[in-house]
């Protein structure tokens, strides 16, 4: 084997062994984007942005498995990611379209959301729960938060109140949601 082939070769491994990594990182550009989007006032934007990282988010771990390239960073790199793009991204979201209106209650029920979802992902990174979820996964929370912006103008606005403090409880409830 040539020194050109072993360099080509361990280029190619090394690359291969960071895809799902690569994604995950994707997964966060995404939410970082949609953060800045709401904070230019383009929610459509936001909200497609947050979605792109659910796709992302989805194929990350089903890469790594497919791939046999898990691992304990990769796990851990995903929940920093989706604290990120599902946890501030959806919640700064809906609090710059409606909950700002509520004061410091729109502002209490966000840090809650964005609270429960670092709950959430922590009791994930330590448990040993085969085959299911225990509680509401952040991305299906942030995801669900961020489709509930699409109804503004058409629910009371009290109403997304209700929403997100729902979506807070059920991310850091204990029941069980089977993996797909």
């Amino acid at each position: 084997m040539t020194i050109l082939q072993h360099v080509v070769d361990h280029t190619i491994k090394k690359f291969r062994s960071q895809t799902a990594n690569l994604l995950t990182i994707t997964n966060l550009g995404l939410g970082g984007f949609a953060i800045l989007f709401v904070l230019q006032g383009q929610f459509g934007l936001s909200v497609l942005a947050i979605c792109l990282a659910a796709i992302f988010d989805r194929l990350d771990g089903r890469i790594a498995r497919k791939m046999n390239i898990e691992s304990e960073m990769g796990k851990q790199l995903d929940s920093l990611c989706d604290i990120i793009s599902f946890g501030v991204a959806p919640s700064l979201l809906l609090y710059q379209s409606t909950l700002i209106d509520f004061g410091i209650a729109g502002a209490v029920f966000t840090i809650i959301f964005i609270a429960c979802g670092a709950i959430r992902l922590a009791r994930f990174n330590v448990s040993e729960a085969p085959g299911y979820f225990v509680g509401l996964p952040i991305t299906a929370a942030g995801c669900l938060l961020t489709i509930s912006h699409l109804l503004t103008g058409s629910i009371p606005e009290p109403a997304f109140m209700f929403i997100i403090l729902t979506l807070s409880v059920l991310m850091i409830s204990n029941f069980r949601v089977k993996k797909m």
